[in-house]
C-alpha cells in the first residue's frame, strides 16, 4: 500500500529548498525577495512553481529557473517540477518580505 503524503508539509519543504536559492546580485533568497509567485503541488506530487525574476534582462534568466527545478525535483516526495516564469505582475521592491527589506537596509 502507497503511503499518503502530506501535501502542505511537502509545499513547506519546497519552500525551505526556495531559501537555500539566493539571487547572485541581491544577498537574499529568491523566496524572501518576493520572485516566488506561486507553489502548487497536485495529488501525483507533481509541483509547478510560478516565479518572476527581478528584471526580463536578468543574468541568470536561463539558470535561475533551472537551479528552482532541479533543487525541488530533488525532494524525496516530488515526482515531477516544472518552473513557470511570469513578468505579470512585475517584480517590484513592494514584493519583497519584511525580513528582505530589512537585510537590505530598506527599513
Amino acid at each position: 500500500m502507497e503511503q499518503e503524503i502530506d501535501t502542505t508539509e511537502l509545499g513547506e519543504s519546497i519552500v525551505k529548498i526556495l531559501k537555500t536559492i539566493y539571487d547572485p546580485e541581491i544577498p537574499v533568497d529568491i523566496y524572501e525577495l518576493g520572485l516566488i509567485y506561486d507553489v502548487m503541488v497536485n495529488t501525483d506530487y507533481e509541483v509547478k512553481i510560478l516565479m518572476t525574476l527581478t528584471s526580463p534582462n536578468c543574468p541568470v534568466a536561463e539558470s535561475l529557473p533551472r537551479e528552482v527545478e532541479e533543487k525541488v525535483k530533488s525532494l524525496e516526495n516530488v515526482k515531477d517540477a516544472e518552473v513557470e516564469i511570469t513578468f505579470d505582475p512585475p517584480w517590484s521592491k513592494d514584493l519583497m518580505s519584511e525580513e528582505a527589506k530589512l537585510e537590505l537596509g530598506m527599513l
